[in-house]
């Protein structure tokens, strides 16, 4: 599945006439197959020492261009920082309050949910829904273990 998810957001970046290097490609490998939504610090460290020409700027370059044809979104942590996911498969985001842990929910009901919110906020607001991300926050099952929060 991973394979045809990147050989599918490849052809949308050629479509749009984005040139696909090989750090381009690796990157957007690296962001389909780890789901742990890392930081551009992250990715980095991860990739340095097996890429040739991969700097920080590179990174952000290539994540901020991923996110300008909406194959990546943006994450902001409650921390301040900046994390990513790539959104080949429409999902929502539940965010631990304690630690920030950030954790994909794929539901069959969210597209239809996800475009009733978008039609709803047009109808009350006037304003065209280009997108939205959708985050749940709470207390995730480890945090609760650990400060005695278990029901």
């Amino acid at each position: 599945m991973a394979e045809a998810e990147f050989d599918r957001a490849i052809e949308q970046l050629r479509e749009n006439h984005v040139r696909v290097t090989p750090q381009r490609k690796t990157i957007l490998n690296y962001l389909i197959t780890h789901h742990t939504h890392p930081s551009v610090e992250m990715i980095y460290e991860d990739l340095k020492d097996s890429v040739d020409n991969i700097s920080m700027a590179t990174v952000y370059n290539t994540l901020k261009l991923f996110v300008d044809y909406n194959l990546v979104i943006e994450l902001k942590n409650g921390d301040g920082s900046t994390h990513y996911d790539y959104f080949g498969h429409p999902h929502y985001h539940v965010i631990c309050d304690n630690c920030g842990q950030i954790t994909d929910v794929f539901d069959p009901h969210f597209t239809e949910i996800s475009k009733e919110l978008a039609l709803m906020t047009s109808n009350k607001t006037g304003y065209l829904v280009t997108g939205n991300n959708i985050e749940v926050h709470g207390i995730c099952p480890n945090c609760q273990r650990k400060l005695h929060l278990n029901r």
